[in-house]
């Protein structure tokens, strides 16, 4: 193994929003620095937009991908350990994954964790997660409704993968949509209304509570999903509560980063 400076190097989408951002991003960060005490935490946003208006707004300066992996090689890290906090392996994945090609020869050590749903096991955890973190707001005649981003790619599967393990776990109540794929809120609210359930409790199902999760789950514009849901006569409960909040996801994030770096060792040695 390596001598030299080690580094983890946490890879996020980013959000503008400040609070959030910290339960969420940060805290996702937080696990994964107490799972590698002797690595040093670097972090990293795919998102230009959002980090051009950080600097602009905030003066808060965050790098992309290439800014990091250049300022991981001047600071002279020999191991890296990457970590993204995407849900799928979707083209924003595919993009930064592109990114650090390049420079996995320039480390003595590399070693990159997969995206927070991609086996069996993590369809499990989950599915654990989830039920335990909404339990109380599960009731008679209510629905659970996730709002998960959605994508043209061939991974938006996972959303219906992940409700399939709900639904094996026994909770029937429970349904998943996507903001910008398949199913959407009109084929969900479809689904509901072949039911008989009076109330509907939102939540995401997105690392951060953004703007997704404000305006299109839980804003007031008539096209919202609390307000269409609503015009159907369910009473809507909104929590605004992103998935790197849960300390579930965080740990979940965390066992990724180690298992790559596991399967790296096994390589070398």
């Amino acid at each position: 193994m390596t001598s030299g400076r080690k580094a983890i190097l946490v890879i996020s989408f980013g959000t503008s929003y400040n609070t959030t951002r910290e339960r969420t991003i940060g805290a996702i960060e937080q696990a994964v620095a107490e799972a590698f005490p002797d690595y040093e935490m670097r972090r990293a946003f795919t998102s230009q937009k959002i980090i051009n208006k950080l600097r602009k707004r905030d003066g808060e300066a965050i790098d992309n991908v290439k800014e990091a992996m250049e300022r991981l090689l001047a600071d002279g890290i020999e191991t890296l350990v990457i970590q993204p906090t995407h849900v799928m392996s979707g083209y924003e994945y595919e993009d930064m994954m592109e990114e650090l090609e390049p420079y996995r020869a320039r480390f003595a050590s590399f070693a990159c964790g997969k995206p927070l749903l991609s086996d069996d096991g993590d369809y499990e955890a989950m599915a654990k997660i989830l039920t335990e973190e909404t339990a109380g707001y599960r009731g008679e005649k209510t629905a659970i409704l996730y709002m998960g981003h959605g994508t043209g790619h061939t991974a938006n599967e996972v959303y219906e993968k992940l409700e399939n393990r709900l639904r094996a776990c026994g909770y029937e109540d429970d349904y998943i949509g996507t903001a910008e794929g398949t199913p959407s809120l009109d084929e969900v609210a479809e689904t509901l209304g072949r039911g008989e359930y009076d109330r509907v409790a939102l939540f995401p199902l997105m690392i951060v509570a953004g703007d997704h999760a404000c305006n299109d789950m839980a804003g007031d514009e008539e096209d919202s999903w609390k307000m269409v849901l609503t015009s159907k006569g369910y009473l809507v409960t909104c929590v605004l509560k992103g998935l790197g909040e849960y300390a579930g996801v965080q740990k979940l994030f965390a066992e990724h980063a180690k298992m790559a770096m596991r399967e790296q060792e096994t390589t070398i040695f």
